[in-house]
């Protein structure tokens, strides 16, 4: 991760490298034509003549704009709910905002079931009150799964749940936007990587570059406002305990 010296820099990339312990099922492709084989063929020797630091950075960025993607998908299905609800809020199905193919492979139906269900309504039912905030903002509820894809994920940190402050939730845990004060568990953090690998402490507490490169930031619950905080736990030990025992 950036900030550390050479040596503990690829201590932390070699996790970055390990395979996950679990991926999605590959599908079968039809043969290729001679012309597509040739294609494939200067492609595979073009990637081959690439250094270990291009390549990494090279998929690095590929997730990164993936990211971005989803982000961008979440965000419209906000913003047109919005012009259509009343004084702003709109009315959003939270498994509309769940759009990372590979964790929708992996949890199928899983926003169907009725415990779900009960606890979706209810989560929308207050975001549609607007009587009380509720962090992260809507399109950012589940930016955790939507910045890691399933198949990515090289490790993962449990928090507890969203920073409770106006601008800090941003949907991954211990991480707040740049620009918001680092919060001091994520310092706490930061004063453990620098005690163990000599990683220098960063002036920002923005993770996104972490949870792209493989870091699945999960709140234990995923939503948060300023009372009936217990209601929110059920659906996010599902995903939790799905996480962790995959």
């Amino acid at each position: 991760m950036k900030g550390c010296p050479s040596s503990s820099s690829r201590t932390l990339m070699d996790l970055f490298k390990q395979p996950a312990a679990k991926r999605l099922k590959r599908h079968s492709s039809p043969p290729l034509s001679p012309s597509s084989s040739s294609s494939k063929d200067a492609s595979s020797l073009s990637a081959s003549t690439l250094t270990s630091e291009e390549r990494l950075k090279m998929e690095f960025n590929k997730a990164l704009a993936k990211s971005k993607r989803n982000l961008k998908r979440c965000s419209d299905v906000v913003s047109k709910s919005t012009s259509k609800g009343i004084d702003g809020v709109g009315y959003v199905k939270l498994k509309e905002l769940l759009v990372e193919e590979t964790w929708l492979e992996v949890l199928p139906d899983e926003l169907e079931k009725p415990y779900a269900e009960k606890l979706c309504k209810f989560v929308e039912s207050e975001i549609c009150s607007g009587s009380v905030p509720i962090y992260p903002p809507q399109n950012l509820i589940f930016n955790a799964l939507n910045t890691t894809s399933f198949d990515r994920v090289k490790a993962v940190i449990i928090g507890q749940d969203p920073y409770h402050g106006p601008g800090q939730a941003m949907g991954l845990s211990f991480s707040v936007p740049n620009g918001v004060k680092v919060p001091s568990s994520l310092v706490n953090i930061y004063k453990e990587l620098q005690q163990d690998l000599g990683c220098s402490i960063p002036s920002s507490g923005n993770l996104e570059k972490w949870a792209v490169q493989g870091v699945l930031l999960l709140n234990a619950v995923l939503t948060g406002m300023f009372i009936s905080f217990h209601l929110y736990s059920e659906l996010q030990i599902s995903f939790n305990s799905f996480v962790i025992f995959s």
